[in-house]
């Protein structure tokens, strides 16, 4: 039992600890965190532990019509998260660009048996480069930005930003928002963009996109046939009889 003397010098070593929510200037929302740590000061025979509160920022998830208003009424600022690809077909004027994904250049004997075999179906079909973790894409956002900096990340579906955003938000970045399901969700001329395609058709490469226009091609001729056919059945009938057989 602790007498009045001891209880006197436990209630000094308890320091306390309050934190208030900030104002929702923004959309962005947080949420409690609380932790218990051993206190610095010890006693004979016993250990003192102390309750610690933070703040953990929590990504806010916004449409393109949101995050226009993010960047120009919060003072936003772009931070593209794509390959460089990917990038350089399409993007947003006045963005930063760290890659979460690099290409892979390695030259030791699995990557390069994993690399022939992606360049061979998906990098040949999609057009998608054979890539690894960016392991410096932290310290390249923290070298051109501040913690204290409002990010919009962004990338083609969604996923990478969100990704990146879960970095950083562990990194010390509290005010983060991505696009929902990214910039193939875009509608053309929602931002200003560089590039020789669409913001939300970057993505899309290889021979997909040549089988896409041949499809079309295809279907335009059929269509006229079909129509010729129809409208003039004995044009047609000669033309069929010109025809050489096998």
């Amino acid at each position: 039992m602790l007498n009045s003397s001891s209880l006197s010098h436990t209630m000094a070593g308890i320091r306390p600890c309050c934190s208030t929510l900030p104002s929702r200037s923004n959309p962005r929302t947080s949420w409690l965190t609380l932790r218990t740590v051993p206190h610095r000061r010890t006693y004979p025979g016993k250990r003192v532990l102390q309750r610690k509160v933070g703040i953990k920022a929590e990504i806010n998830f916004v449409n393109a019509e949101e995050a226009k208003k993010l960047i120009a009424v919060d003072g936003y600022v772009i931070v593209d998260v794509r390959d460089k690809s990917q990038f350089d077909r399409a993007h947003i004027k006045s963005c930063y660009h760290v890659p979460l994904f690099i290409e892979n250049q390695d030259n030791d004997l699995g990557t390069i048996i994993k690399r022939t075999v992606h360049n061979n179906f998906s990098g040949l079909f999609f057009g998608l480069p054979f890539t690894k973790l960016n392991p410096e894409f932290v310290q390249s956002v923290k070298a051109q930005l501040s913690p204290q900096s409002k990010l919009l990340l962004v990338c083609q579906e969604g996923l990478r930003s969100t990704a990146a955003a879960d970095k950083l938000e562990k990194a010390g970045f509290e005010n983060i928002a991505c696009i929902t399901s990214g910039l193939q969700s875009v509608k053309p001329g929602s931002f200003d963009s560089v590039g020789s395609t669409q913001l939300q058709d970057a993505g899309k490469a290889g021979l997909v996109t040549i089988q896409g226009k041949i499809s079309a091609v295809l279907g335009t001729v059929l269509i006229c046939a079909y129509l010729f056919v129809t409208l003039f059945p004995e044009q047609a009938e000669k033309l069929l009889q010109m025809a050489p057989t096998g």
